[in-house]
């Protein structure tokens, strides 16, 4: 039986073996774009005028690859379908677009890079039942070391009736290409952007089952820390609240059937804007 230790030795190797040395991507290095964003329907923004929760999910759709799938799952899983917040990892701007348009949400996209291998753009995406009034790019500290690319995270302003929230929909560096201190710097610089606002959301694709220590020592309610795992490496997939107050222990889940549609399993949380 292989040692924790044997386990990580196999999967760097598997990493290297698999990038070639090779650059995978191109990145987009500054904040400014490339962005995509289109505001939600009216018949959806329409829908509620005023609420005191907010149902957030975050999923990593493995290269936008399974979009009927992707939409299947969050739109009739009972615990994702009409959520307020999707936050989505690995997505492309026409698939981005496509989900927002079949939920019926507003949206903004920035890419972090142009993936070869797709020869896709590849990056993070806010989609919201309710009016996004400001975002941007993040650029994360720490290109990966073996292919050089970047990591960031998509900023979004939301107003939920008379409340402000800020979300992040952001994927950390890979256990191959970055050490646990270069994640934590990368979350780092996500909270440090938001230390001005009062509530707050950040999720996604952490890549570290133990990373959201570091919002949680800012304060953060880490509602998703426990549960299955979301890939096979381990539970790497988590949501963060700040000002944002989590009901019960029962307000966050796992979902635990895709049905094929990605390579994670979405999480979600509910919290109680205050």
């Amino acid at each position: 039986m292989l040692g924790a230790v044997d386990v990580q030795q196999t999967i760097l190797l598997l990493a290297l073996l698999a990038v070639g040395g090779c650059r995978t991507g191109r990145n987009y290095s500054t904040p400014d774009g490339p962005r995509y964003a289109e505001t939600a329907s009216q018949s959806s923004a329409s829908r509620r005028q005023t609420s005191d929760t907010l149902r957030v999910v975050s999923f990593n759709i493995e290269f936008s690859q399974q979009l009927d799938g992707a939409i299947r799952v969050l739109a009739a899983d009972p615990a994702l379908r009409g959520a307020d917040v999707f936050l989505l990892q690995e997505m492309n701007e026409e698939a981005t677009a496509r989900i927002a348009k079949a939920l019926g949400l507003g949206y903004v996209y920035y890419p972090a890079i142009f993936h070869f291998r797709t020869n896709r753009l590849m990056g993070n995406a806010v989609l919201s039942r309710w009016p996004i009034v400001e975002d941007r790019k993040i650029v994360l500290p720490h290109v990966s070391r073996f292919v050089h690319t970047q990591r960031t995270a998509t900023a979004a302003t939301i107003r939920v009736g008379d409340v402000l929230v800020r979300v992040y929909s952001t994927h950390l560096g890979t256990m191959s290409d970055l050490a646990p201190a270069a994640r934590r710097d990368q979350l780092r610089a996500i909270l440090a952007d938001a230390e001005c606002y009062p509530r707050v959301v950040i999720g996604g694709d952490m890549n570290d089952a133990g990373v959201g220590r570091v919002a949680a020592d800012q304060g953060y309610a880490w509602p998703t820390e426990r549960g299955p795992a979301t890939t096979w490496l381990g539970r790497l997939d988590h949501i963060f609240l700040k000002g944002i107050a989590a009901p019960d222990s029962a307000a966050a889940g796992t979902v635990l059937e895709v049905g094929g549609a990605s390579d994670h399993l979405p999480v979600w949380a509910v919290g109680i804007l205050r």
